[in-house]
């Protein structure tokens, strides 16, 4: 769990052999949630019943119960609609909740997604669906989006907008709790959501690891490669 304030710095923290172990002896679960009120937190909802197998020195946690793909449909930087399931279908994809106005979190976190996605040789670039589904639907437009996504992260990545119950429902079905943004007494806008990417296989369609908010973009370097061939990282 993290703070996330205005002009804020998020600071990183590392997987302990601890903590390794604790996700590896429970079987929930619970991630992390950020806001631009400087509030701490966690989203509601927000704890996905699998069992996972973590290491100390990997930033992913492989899954031996994988999410299926959220089923919505939502619109597209273009305002056109989206079918998650069909247009990602046989794809590797990346699925990661958040939104324009986050203050630190969300940029950073497209940014060393967007960081490996370069280091990737065209084919495999061509291969991965990177997908950014807002959890502030009524500030993120279409529009807005289709301004925010290209500098945040790159612009062959996916933004997508929608109806709020339609977001909720699909982060849900991936173990990841959002709250309706709520505007505070200073005018600032907060939006609780889980910080986790999602990564889901070509070869299943299923999402079977997790990476948390301080997985950098070296990380993500040495992972895609496998992710986007359905390997275990």
């Amino acid at each position: 769990m993290h703070t996330s304030k205005p002009g804020g710095r998020l600071r990183p923290r590392r997987r302990t052999p601890a903590l390794a172990a604790a996700l590896a002896a429970v079987s929930a679960l619970t991630l992390s949630a950020c806001g631009d009120g400087g509030k701490d937190g966690s989203a509601s909802g927000s704890a996905a019943e699998v069992h996972v197998e973590a290491s100390p020195d990997k930033a992913a946690t492989v899954l031996d119960r994988p999410f299926e793909k959220p089923n919505m449909v939502l619109k597209d930087t273009k305002g056109k609609p989206y079918d998650l399931r069909e247009r990602t279908k046989g794809k590797p994809t990346l699925i990661y909740f958040g939104y324009t106005h986050c203050p630190d979190v969300c940029p950073l976190t497209m940014s060393n997604i967007a960081l490996a996605y370069k280091e990737l040789p065209p084919a495999d670039r061509e291969k991965l669906q990177v997908v950014f589904v807002t959890t502030d639907p009524e500030r993120d437009t279409p529009a807005e989006l289709g301004k925010w996504l290209p500098g945040a992260g790159d612009p062959a990545f996916t933004g997508l907008t929608g109806d709020f119950p339609t977001i909720q429902a699909g982060a849900r079905q991936i173990g990841i709790g959002i709250d309706p943004p709520k505007k505070e007494k200073d005018g600032s806008v907060v939006s609780m959501h889980g910080a986790q990417v999602i990564a889901f296989s070509p070869r299943t369609d299923q999402g079977y690891v997790v990476y948390d908010d301080d997985t950098t973009a070296e990380d993500y370097e040495k992972d895609l490669p496998k992710i986007i061939k359905g390997e275990n990282p």
